[in-house]
């Protein structure tokens, strides 16, 4: 698939076929994340894969309630090590940075599961401190989707 057709063709998804995400595919998503550029190549990004249901009925009332989420085959948390680029590029790395490294990985997400027939849909609106519980992330650790 051409780029421009994935960036063109990609919606946000809010409604899925169940069926299971298959590890080369999984591999797959988290690949193209991790090849998105970062800020010195510091690449701040976790990402925590939940596939737990209980788990993700608990992000899903943390992000307003949006319970279609557990329709998903997983849930994907992008997080944030801050200090990771706070180290080396102080308070903006931490606040800007950290948060631009992760919404490139995130866009690199997407367009690769749209690449291989999979819906998706970036979810930033959710109570960060709940999201940060039901995770179980430290403080230097942030959630943004």
């Amino acid at each position: 698939m051409e780029v421009f057709e994935a960036i063109r063709g990609r919606r946000s998804i809010r409604s899925y076929i169940p069926s299971e995400l298959s590890p080369e595919q999984l591999k797959y998503v988290l690949e193209a994340a991790i090849w998105a550029p970062s800020a010195g190549n510091l690449q701040p990004w976790e990402f925590i894969v939940v596939d737990n249901k209980d788990e993700m009925r608990q992000l899903a009332r943390a992000s307003l309630s949006q319970m279609w989420m557990t329709e998903a085959s997983a849930i994907i948390a992008v997080c944030a090590d801050v200090d990771r680029t706070g180290v080396v590029y102080g308070e903006r790395g931490r606040r800007l940075y950290a948060i631009q490294d992760c919404a490139a990985a995130t866009q690199n997400m997407l367009l690769a599961s749209y690449s291989i027939g999979l819906g998706t849909c970036w979810v930033g609106a959710f109570y960060e401190e709940e999201a940060r519980k039901i995770l179980k992330l430290p403080a230097n650790v942030r959630p943004l989707a």
